[in-house]
């Protein structure tokens, strides 16, 4: 009979530990060095101070703020233009919205769309191997050659425009039904807007799931809270801001659903969630709509409460856990990170975008890569940032109108006349949304001391006014500017039906 040591199979149960903890470290390691999954989560029309970890003392969104504990909070993170279509279309190229030909907001008359010779975010994923999947609002062309089956996504649920492009606009009468479209195929119209976060949460966990043994690209474009705006029952009368804070708690349920889905399959360390808007509030729908404080303005302005947006960044093991990031990123920088992330070629057609990746990883002494950031409103160069320095340009802009509107309802309700619903430009915006047109002269602001652009600083800084102007200049002759008459020869055509 062998008589065993005690102490050896003491030694011997530590080295079972010890091997137990390296292969759990190396495993880590190597989710970490991976190519990532990547879950977009794209919501409309939130706004900057709509968060309570951004500030917000009467919505409750503790599941993204969650995100802000696990991950990383980003404060200065950029859209490219202030609407729908246009924030999209840059999200998707990498591209400052107009150098694609991609303005404002495409509607159920729209027959332009995101040209093919785009190469898109989904079709970078697709090229590598990966599932992709968006559920939710499209918004970047109707027809069918602009349908995301055809541009990059094995699968699409949900709208392929603004959910307030049918009978339920606040404003505007005689609107076709909303369709509702899986795939290339309408499949409903006018669907119960109160289920669509729910919907689109389904789709999204199912297909968490379905393909949690390969890599994945999941883009999940929330339609809310763009108005019209609806909460389930379940959340209905939960918050205290009205409506409009059922809606917000809703979608944060929404995300702590997704991120659920993600840490039950084992997925916290190979995947990157992140979480942002696609611009900033409608605040002429007055408590249908979000908040932008402590930012000026909100959205189809280029103030900071349109394009400035909370962001949050999570993938344990890489992105650092409980991190703020002060540093200027954009949505145009996520294609060239993740091509990077994923060892893809960028596309072949010049983008604007820049790899971000090390500041994610919040690499020691990582800055932001952009000497300058534009606002372009359509095709006006509204304003350049650089460093703390921000530069307006004198243009027009809207501003809601008083009193904001109620109850879905925009501002100056009473007193729109359906024979200006049809006028174009600022007007037209203007008259079917309840905002008035205001101007803003050229000024300087500083926006690490003065973040609402309350306080112009031009006549004490001539030097910085002349640097960015300049900088400005190369934007104008690359892009182009209305406002200077300029042409931009860097401007591509959006696609057009024949």
């Amino acid at each position: 009979m062998t008589i065993v040591s005690p102490r050896w199979l003491v030694r011997f149960a530590v080295g079972l530990i010890a091997l137990a903890v390296w292969c759990d470290v190396a495993s880590s390691s190597q989710a970490a060095d991976a190519p990532p999954n990547v879950v977009l989560i794209f919501v409309d029309d939130l706004g900057y101070g709509d968060l309570a970890s951004f500030g917000a003392a009467d919505v409750r969104t503790p599941n993204i703020d969650r995100l802000a504990v696990d991950g990383t909070k980003f404060t200065n993170f950029y859209v490219a233009q202030p609407v729908c279509t246009a924030s999209r279309a840059a999200l998707m190229t990498g591209c400052y919205s107009n150098r694609v030909g991609l303005f404002g907001a495409l509607n159920h008359e729209s027959r332009i769309g995101i040209a093919a010779e785009e190469l898109l975010l989904p079709e970078i994923f697709k090229q590598q191997g990966y599932a992709t999947a968006a559920y939710g609002k499209w918004h970047l062309g109707l027809q069918a050659e602009f349908n995301p089956v055809r541009n990059g996504f094995d699968e699409f649920f949900g709208i392929p425009y603004s959910n307030d492009n049918g009978p339920l606009h606040g404003s505007q009468k005689g609107l076709p039904p909303l369709p509702l479209m899986e795939g290339e195929k309408i499949v409903g119209h006018d669907p119960d807007q109160s289920q669509f976060t729910k919907l689109f949460t389904e789709r999204a966990c199912a297909f968490i799931a379905k393909n949690k043994e390969r890599p994945f690209f999941l883009y999940v474009p929330h339609v809310m809270p763009h108005v019209p705006i609806f909460a389930s029952a379940e959340f209905k009368g939960r918050s205290s801001r009205g409506l409009y804070g059922d809606v917000v708690e809703e979608v944060d349920w929404s995300v702590g659903r997704i991120v659920a889905a993600v840490d039950e399959h084992k997925l916290a360390e190979r995947t990157l969630i992140i979480f942002t808007s696609d611009n900033g509030p409608f605040l002429s729908y007055g408590n249908h709509a979000g908040s932008a404080k402590p930012l000026r303005e909100g959205k189809l302005t280029t103030f900071e409460g349109g394009v400035r947006s909370p962001c949050f960044m999570r993938q344990r093991g890489t992105v650092p856990a409980g991190r703020v990031c002060d540093e200027l990123v954009a949505s145009i920088d996520l294609l060239p990170t993740f091509a990077a992330l994923l060892g893809a070629e960028l596309p072949a057609k010049k983008i604007d975008g820049v790899n971000i990746a090390p500041i994610i990883r919040g690499e020691a002494g990582a800055k932001s890569p952009h000497e300058a950031f534009y606002y372009y409103a359509g095709e006006e160069l509204q304003a350049v940032r650089s460093g703390d320095w921000k530069l307006h340009f004198a243009h027009d802009y809207l501003t809601s109108a008083s009193p904001p509107g109620r109850d879905g309802r925009p501002a100056n309700y009473e007193n729109m006349k359906p024979a200006a619903m049809s006028v174009s430009g600022l007007a037209g915006i203007a008259s079917r949304h309840g905002y008035v047109v205001a101007h803003q002269p050229q000024a300087l602001y500083n926006l690490t001391d003065d973040v609402g652009e309350t306080r112009d600083v031009a006549k004490d800084h001539p030097d910085v006014v002349a640097r960015l102007e300049k900088l400005a200049e190369a934007a104008r002759a690359d892009l182009g500017d209305t406002l200077t008459k300029r042409q931009g020869p860097g401007v591509r055509p959006a696609g057009k039906l024949p």
